[in-house]
């Protein structure tokens, strides 16, 4: 039977592995998930030591910026390719381009050598996630692939989570490059373990490469990431620059979907969009992504700046939702191994995200910075139910021969979500300070770098008018969060495909 769009049925579980060990698929799958992941977090805590160490402090974001555009344009890459060549070839490769990229960061002695060790590293770190996820669906019958993704999301948590703690550590007792060179052992261990899975056959015949979407892709993300990060700075001057890049944007997205329209191999299906099941997934993913790296990021701000809790009490108060995101997802992915239906989770568990980012909204200003990241928690728990169902939704419906192309085409929405998501509550919270009042938004700048010093100047009447204007910011920013976890309610109610 096939699905809207001419895409086939999910496969019955006779057609997946007769038998799968988990003790056997589980270490290849998560290992390099969380290197891919923990990589990302680990950095953030160096960046501060980089720049003193190799000086050019403005140009410091690229790190993150150029890994991040790399990995993105790699996701769906590596899922086409793993489709044609076979998921285990390629594994190896992206772990052996992650492998080597990072032994080159740690050996950079300036800036620019960094940056463009982590465009390679961001190759190569763009397939390990992707390619994760189709291995679960190739590797891991039906029935059980609810757990796996719940693991999956578990590893993801746990790695965001372990990240900044082991960044600090390794940066305070052994220097930033000890950052990038404790991925060597690593993955050689992860190149080990794949090695150690079963060959798939290879797809015979011609092989074709849609090259021409890869650069029309990379057109689209490089600029729109770029103006991204300079709307990051806020000031008047870059506003012609980030409208030229999006206007860059926009064109090359026109011109990759005339073309993935036209081409025989595309790199990014038409007819997986076309589903109706199938976009709404992603679409579940780019919302789930904005939601949960806007939080992770702007939280830890409003604790310290706004509550006034430390680096290390800010890491010990975001446990609670960071282990309810992995409790969430895990509690998830076992039900719908145990009952076949995916989209009533999020349908339910979202309504009462959303209620808590309001809540948050309302009342953060009321709660002790103790109990706001509770009331959170019981939101991240909910949280935790979209992005399995979206990644088992858009695997199970592409069927075994799109299976890399759906997983990758979930990452790149997740990723560009993110960056999305992230940029838009800021957004959102700068331009509510500014109309406030423009010094507000610059004072607060101010805290975020030098902490509550920077207001010790200040009037304690005008402290406080400052630090309500503050609250007033934030609230709007967790509202913003709100509307992305409303999408998601939306999504998951409207989704036409709702058991497996």
């Amino acid at each position: 039977m096939a699905e809207p769009g001419g895409l086939a049925a999910p496969r019955p579980a006779s057609e997946a592995p007769a038998s799968t060990s988990v003790l056997a698929v589980f270490a290849p799958i998560m290992l390099p998930v969380f290197l891919a992941v923990i990589d990302q977090t680990i950095v953030a805590t160096a960046l501060p030591a980089m720049a003193r160490s190799l000086g050019e402090v403005e140009r410091i974001s690229w790190v993150v910026v150029a890994y991040l555009v790399a990995n993105t344009i790699a996701a769906p890459v590596y899922g086409r390719l793993g489709d044609l060549f076979g998921r285990r070839l390629l594994m190896l490769t992206a772990l052996a381009v992650f492998v080597a990229a990072s032994l080159l960061c740690a050996v950079s002695t300036g800036i620019g050598t960094l940056t463009g060790a982590r465009v390679l590293q961001g190759l190569g770190g763009g397939g390990l996630m992707t390619l994760s996820q189709a291995l679960i669906g190739e590797s891991v019958p039906p029935g059980r692939r609810g757990d796996f993704q719940g693991y999956l999301a578990a590893v993801i948590v746990c790695s965001s989570t372990f990240g900044p703690v082991a960044g600090g550590f390794l940066t305070q007792f052994f220097g930033w490059p000890s950052v990038f060179l404790i991925n060597l052992p690593l993955g050689a261990l992860a190149m080990l373990l794949v090695w150690r899975l079963p060959r798939t056959a290879r797809r015979r015949g011609r092989v074709r490469f849609d090259a021409l979407g890869l650069a029309l892709l990379t057109g689209f993300i490089t600029p729109l990431l770029l103006a991204l990060e300079r709307l990051q700075h806020f000031a008047r001057s870059e506003l012609p620059v980030v409208f030229a890049l999006f206007a860059l944007a926009g064109l090359c997205l026109a011109a990759l979907a005339w073309q993935e329209r036209r081409a025989r191999a595309p790199l990014i299906s038409p007819a997986l969009l076309r589903n109706p099941a199938i976009w709404r997934a992603d679409a579940m993913a780019g919302f789930s992504g904005a939601s949960l790296v806007a939080m992770v990021t702007f939280l830890p701000i409003y604790l310290q700046v706004v509550g006034g809790a430390g680096p290390g009490e800010t890491g010990f108060l975001m446990l609670p939702i960071t282990a309810g995101v992995g409790i969430g997802s895990l509690l998830t992915g076992r039900l719908i191994s145990r009952t076949g239906r995916t989209a009533i989770f999020p349908g339910i568990g979202l309504l009462v995200t959303a209620a808590t980012l309001i809540a948050a909204a309302l009342f953060a200003g009321h709660l002790g910075r103790a109990q706001l990241p509770w009331l959170l928690a019981v939101g991240a728990f909910c949280q935790g139910s979209a992005m399995p169902v979206a990644q088992i939704t858009a695997q199970a419906l592409a069927g075994p021969r799109m299976l890399g192309a759906a997983a990758g085409l979930v990452q790149l929405a997740r990723s560009l979500g993110s960056a999305l998501g992230v940029a838009l509550v800021g957004g959102v919270l700068f331009a509510t300070l500014a109309a406030a009042d423009p010094r507000t938004a610059g004072l607060f700048a101010g805290m975020v770098e030098q902490g509550p010093a920077a207001m010790a100047s200040l009037e304690p009447a005008q402290r406080a008018v400052v630090q309500a204007q503050i609250g007033g910011g934030f609230s709007a920013a967790f509202l913003t969060i709100a509307c992305f976890s409303a999408s998601i309610l939306a999504l998951a109610w409207s989704m036409p495909v709702r058991r497996l």
